[in-house]
């Protein structure tokens, strides 16, 4: 979205030719929508507790709260006029087609710890999700990014570990 964009102020006339742009009211639903989930959802849970001012559930309020006020936003800036229109990136033109491949590569990535957690292990689990993430971004340093996903899975099992809390074994599928 555009600070820069013409806002159109005036309806396009008939018979002109012309027609308006989409308006995407459905993306302001969308937030409010899952704003109105995470609200539910966090405050199902207790906002306090005694040990802390700040309880399990305040966060996701707070997070849902924030969606709905955004969606709330995007839909008066859609009624109001505002264009959106798609805006060059750094390396991509806005009129370009989306990488699939890419975006499949990195769907793939961030699923794959729902399965191959509990075989795998965390750090093996990290290194591979971390190295699809990076293929997808372009990288083709896939060795490389394999050990650093594995060094910062390791680490991450390590800590929480330290912490006192379960993730699991480190490397099931040779025992320890």
């Amino acid at each position: 979205m555009s600070t820069e964009s013409a806002k159109t102020d005036l309806p396009l006339e008939e018979g002109s030719g012309q027609t308006a742009a989409p308006r995407p009211f459905w993306i302001g639903g969308g937030l409010i929508a899952i704003g109105a989930i995470w609200m539910h959802g966090g405050l199902s849970l207790p906002q306090g507790a005694r040990y802390a001012a700040v309880g399990p559930g305040l966060t996701p309020t707070l997070i849902g709260a924030v969606l709905v006020l955004l969606g709330v936003i995007l839909i008066v800036q859609i009624l109001r006029g505002e264009r959106f229109e798609p805006q060059d990136s750094e390396d991509a033109a806005a009129t370009s087609p989306m990488d699939k491949r890419a975006f499949f590569t990195a769907l793939v990535a961030v699923f794959l710890p729902v399965g191959a957690l509990p075989t795998l292990g965390l750090p093996l689990t990290a290194a591979l999700a971390f190295t699809l993430v990076t293929r997808a971004l372009g990288s083709t340093r896939l060795i490389a990014n394999f050990v650093i996903g594995g060094v910062i899975g390791s680490v991450s099992w390590l800590l929480f570990t330290q912490l006192g809390l379960q993730l699991g074994r480190f490397f099931p599928p040779l025992g320890f």
